[in-house]
């Protein structure tokens, strides 16, 4: 009986412990992985404008051809003035895009090596449109991951945004891309709130994400978020996509990230080697951050 008790009380003490210290699986998040150099302001990546080719209506539009096999092309209005599109194609895939400023803003060749045509569109009426002017480039892109290291139309950043700023602030301690890419998904599922309104506001129609806007009220929709994730991983010399697409529940925004290393962020986003891997901050920050239906893309950014 003296001997059952002995054991009974080791057994206890033992219980104790576990409670106290945690029985629980020890991996940390993220998972160690080798160094790598942390980026500079000097390394991060712009679009530049020479115009040694050009595209251009002569009065509506111009588009600047010189970058495309860079993985971008810049396109501005000459004139203020609406119902002007850049559209992009490459064999039966297009993007039209709606040209709104004076200013050059850029826009990704995304859709591998081979012929793109591009063309300036004006609307006639409703969704017809004339095209003002056309042409056709061979484009050989140096890889596969290099127009997702710029800004864009759709993940807008310049060097006096507010995201570019936080992005060298949030990763300044850290060693590695895996740890740079937890940090930055941590923030955007941390620091907003999807904003059921806006959602509501624009569920007929199309909006450009707003990165600095979203991040400083602590508000967004999937767009948003994802836009937002995107950037603050492109400023840091990581190849990022936004993703628009179908999922199980809805039409959505998501993004895929390019890591040359492998490890977990966290217990449930695991990141493959070389590979692009998909990260959904909208879903992760709310009710579905269980789902694990499809995913399904149209467009990619």
């Amino acid at each position: 009986m003296r001997k059952y008790r002995i054991v009974k009380n080791v057994v206890y003490i033992l219980m104790a412990f576990c409670l106290l210290c945690g029985c629980q699986d020890s991996t940390k998040y993220p998972t160690k992985c080798e160094e790598s150099p942390s980026q500079t302001e000097a390394e991060v990546l712009w679009p530049s404008q020479e115009e040694l080719s050009v595209l251009s209506d002569g009065s509506l539009a111009e588009v600047d051809l010189t970058h495309a096999n860079d993985g971008y092309i810049c396109a501005r209005l000459l004139q203020e003035t609406s119902g002007i599109k850049l559209q992009i194609s490459k064999d039966d895939k297009k993007y039209n895009y709606d040209l709104k400023t004076t200013e050059f803003k850029p826009f990704p060749m995304n859709m591998d090596n081979g012929s793109y045509t591009i063309k300036i569109l004006q609307q006639i009426e409703g969704t017809r449109y004339a095209i003002c002017a056309s042409n056709t480039i061979d484009v050989q892109l140096p890889n596969d991951l290099v127009p997702y290291l710029y800004p864009n139309q759709i993940v807008d950043y310049t060097m006096d945004s507010y995201v570019y700023k936080k992005s060298f602030e949030l990763v300044k301690d850290d060693r590695d891309d895996l740890t740079r890419i937890a940090h930055l998904f941590k923030y955007v599922v941390d620091t907003l709130d999807y904003d059921d309104q806006k959602a509501k506001d624009v569920s007929d129609t199309f909006v450009l994400p707003d990165i600095d806007g979203s991040l400083k009220s602590g508000k967004g929709i999937c767009f948003d978020y994802a836009a937002s994730l995107a950037a603050l991983c492109r400023i840091q010399g990581i190849p990022a996509k936004v993703i628009v697409g179908w999922t199980d529940i809805e039409y959505h925004a998501w993004v895929e990230i390019y890591l040359k290393d492998t490890g977990w962020i966290n217990p449930k986003i695991y990141f493959d080697k070389e590979k692009w891997n998909l990260v959904d901050p909208t879903f992760s920050d709310s009710k579905n951050s269980d789902y694990e239906g499809k995913y399904d893309e149209v467009y990619h950014y």
